[in-house]
């Protein structure tokens, strides 16, 4: 059944931490998964989440650790001696082991490493520690299980036995040479049906996706989804193959989560990454300067209407089309952005510029028209000259077009740059396109018109 917090089950736990009844709580926390039991620390204070963290042993803590909210865990970490943070990493695999420590101030940092005892996991975590966060060095695992392309298929089963003790999961068999170096990867069927005296030489698949410790985190994630990867192996680099490590897929959804959620925040005009939680100044800081530009942009907007005060005086029903025709100009260009920002995500987006733009142009054209021929019949329905309907209906289709190109080319022109293209799918396009739509509007009306 799937697992619930209700009002009723944290009650009973805030009771029995009151009431100090340690073994019902442990008995509880034994029915729990630990994702489901950090879910219910997120919602106790400080006091009952560190009295049920005491209580449970560090192997059951080390993951209910990895899965609190990062707020609530750094206030946790922050409550915690450095010998019991070292108590709590040794139970993690190195890549979490890492990420935990990482978060710690740099003078903390480094006396929670001396206190862990198993120093080969030591090295390891200070291994990773050096790697940037965003790379594949600094997502990948050193757990991993490898074999030797001169053991025997009997040696390497007997290995591989130990090896996998030490491994949570073990998706893969990586194939090294003497060097250390990455030549490919052993399937377990083929293992299993090989002679007991046959080379692992013999039977290991030479083909094997890999990544470079230095690749960036969204390539690694693009890979993996592509060629629908469990894990893949890092190695040093592409020419010199040394196997350091691998990334499961379990980091690359933390990957894809984390992404989504910046571009979302992005589409929506905040920077930075931040969360309800966070400080009224944090939150101001993140949304202020993209309000600001849309300030910017209705005063853009004001002084252009201002330089057509004749064309408004001669003819006032375009004043009540402003809204629409800017709505529209926002509109389609959000849109187009949105598909081209999804598209570079999603390595979709193939061939020239050009080629794309052409593509958006018809398609905005197309749209246009049909929205045109609707718009031009309700302004000549209310009681406007044929002229006045012509106008705003020409209006319409030409910033519907430009719209559309604007909305294609800025994301693609970011990406090019090495600009996360996200941004252009917020108040950047909106703004920006609002102020086009209704300077092309009146132009556009102006010439018709003969204002």
């Amino acid at each position: 059944m799937q697992f619930q917090l209700t009002d009723e089950l944290l009650e009973q736990v805030e009771q029995l931490i009151e009431s100090q009844s340690d073994k019902q709580l442990k008995k509880l926390m034994d029915d729990f998964h630990y994702a489901d039991i950090a879910e219910i620390l997120d919602e106790l204070d400080l006091e009952g989440a560190m009295y049920v963290i005491k209580l449970l042993d560090s192997e059951t803590t080390s993951d209910i650790l990895m899965e609190l909210d990062e707020d609530n865990r750094e206030k946790v970490l922050k409550n915690l001696s450095a010998q019991e943070i070292a108590e709590e990493v040794e139970e993690l695999d190195t890549d979490d082991a890492a990420d935990i420590i990482a978060e710690l101030p740099e003078e903390r940092r480094q006396e929670v490493i001396s206190r862990i005892e198993d120093e080969a996991h030591q090295a390891e975590i200070r291994e990773l520690l050096a790697y940037d966060e965003d790379t594949a060095g600094g997502l990948m695992a050193k757990e991993l299980v490898k074999v030797y392309d001169t053991w025997t298929v009997a040696g390497c089963l007997r290995r591989i036995r130990g090896q996998a003790k030490e491994v949570t999961r073990v998706h893969s068999v990586y194939v090294v040479d003497k060097q250390e170096k990455l030549i490919g990867r052993l399937s377990l069927k083929d293992l299993i049906v090989a002679k007991s005296d046959q080379k692992i030489a013999d039977i290991y698949i030479s083909s094997v996706d890999y990544v470079n410790v230095n690749e960036d985190v969204e390539e690694v994630a693009r890979i993996m989804a592509k060629y629908d990867l469990e894990a893949i192996p890092v190695v040093e680099s592409d020419e010199n193959k040394v196997l350091l490590g691998r990334i499961t897929i379990d980091d690359i959804v933390d990957v894809m989560k984390e992404e989504a959620d910046k571009d979302y925040q992005m589409a929506a005009g905040i920077t930075g990454d931040v969360d309800s939680d966070d400080s009224i100044l944090q939150l101001t800081k993140a949304r202020l300067p993209w309000l600001f530009l849309g300030l910017v942009g209705g005063v853009g907007a004001f002084l252009i209407m201002e330089g057509f005060h004749e064309a408004f005086s001669k003819y006032a029903v375009l004043f009540f089309f402003t809204p629409l025709i800017a709505a529209m100009a926002g509109n389609v260009g959000v849109q187009s952005s949105a598909i081209i920002v999804q598209g570079l995500a999603n390595d979709d987006v193939k061939g020239s510029i050009n080629s794309r733009l052409l593509k958006e142009m018809l398609l905005a054209a197309l749209n246009g028209v049909v929205l045109a021929l609707f718009l031009f019949l309700f302004v000549w329905a209310i009681g406007n000259s044929v002229n006045t309907a012509f106008a705003v209906s020409i209006s319409l289709v030409v910033v519907i077009v430009v719209a559309g190109l604007i909305g294609t080319f800025v994301p693609l022109f970011l990406d090019k740059r090495g600009i996360d293209p996200a941004i252009a799918t917020g108040p950047f396009i909106t703004t920006s396109n609002d102020i086009f739509g209704i300077l092309i509007y009146f132009s556009i009306a102006k010439l018709i018109l003969g204002i």
